[in-house]
């Protein structure tokens, strides 16, 4: 008995985790949630405050922009192979103290995943 291809795709879909879907997010909305990060950080252009600045962030070792000093913790880690990307920084965004033990951030994370979507979306924007 063959299955029909249509019957397959469809059973992929439906069987798909909803967080693959949920990934993808909105610029505009996270423009607004990263007024929150917004007082350390800076992402539309190279310039470091109180936390480095997140200009092309994407791809970028953890701890090495320049002329920013790091904590410890976070330079290690990315000595120890932590890169930005789309799922590091879900992590991070989420529970920064959980992902890199020792930062010095002190901003408790973003609990809502379409936040956290959105942020991610607003970086990207700026890391191309």
């Amino acid at each position: 008995m063959r299955i029909p291809v249509v019957a397959i795709s469809f059973s992929a879909l439906v069987l798909c985790p909803v967080t693959a879907f949920a990934q993808e997010g909105d610029a505009e909305a996270g423009a607004v949630v990263f007024k929150k990060c917004s007082v350390c950080h800076v992402a539309d252009k190279d310039t470091n405050k109180v936390g480095p600045s997140l200009n092309h962030i994407m791809g970028r070792t953890a701890g090495t922009h320049p002329k920013f000093r790091y904590s410890p913790a976070m330079v290690e880690a990315g000595k120890g192979g932590l890169k930005w990307d789309e799922a590091t920084l879900r992590d991070y965004l989420q529970d920064p103290k959980a992902k890199v033990k020792g930062t010095k951030m002190v901003f408790p994370g973003l609990k809502e995943e379409a936040d956290i979507s959105n942020v991610i979306a607003y970086l990207k924007q700026y890391s191309q």
